[in-house]
């Protein structure tokens, strides 16, 4: 009866990795993705130009359901808790992930992503950005040098498919 358990324990974990903390995500997706959260497809997408135009449009408070790609510019170095993403014209979304629930890997900046939830857009205080530059292993003079907050284009993502 242990081997059984064993082996369909192993069966189930074979195809799945544990991130630190403890939310599963599939290793090997059919479509060439590694998925984080909430299991997504990577199907009706937006692209990170037309998103843009959405996000210029939009007024502090508001917010839309929505599934874009785009590529990744950094990852929180501390822990992965957040990433930020690269929209056309110079802009960039900053990336949470719902309740905490899931952790990006470090090494992914530069790599294509779908992320899935609630883009929205927000003024992010000057504590909050400080400490975002901390995470970002910005120097300390950089850091200081951050003082007015800053109207910003964020996005909660409850699933994330990173391409392989």
């Amino acid at each position: 009866m242990k081997k059984i358990i064993v082996i369909a324990l192993c069966a189930y974990f074979s195809g799945f990795g544990i991130d630190n903390l403890g939310a599963q995500t599939k290793l090997d997706d059919a479509n060439g993705y590694k998925s984080f959260g909430k299991e997504i497809a990577p199907d009706n997408v937006t692209t990170a130009s037309f998103m843009a135009s959405h996000y210029e449009s939009m007024k502090v408070g508001d917010s839309i359901n929505s599934k874009m790609t785009a590529k990744v510019l950094s990852v929180c170095q501390s822990k992965g808790c957040w990433m930020t993403l690269n929209l056309d014209g110079g802009n960039e979304v900053m990336v949470k992930f719902k309740d905490y629930g899931f952790f990006m890997p470090k090494d992914i900046a530069g790599k294509e992503v779908i992320v899935n939830g609630k883009a929205y857009v927000n003024e992010v205080s000057v504590d909050e950005l400080r400490h975002y530059a901390e995470d970002a292993g910005k120097s300390a003079e950089e850091i200081a040098a951050i003082n007015a907050p800053k109207k910003t284009f964020s996005f909660e993502a409850d699933g994330v498919l990173l391409k392989q």
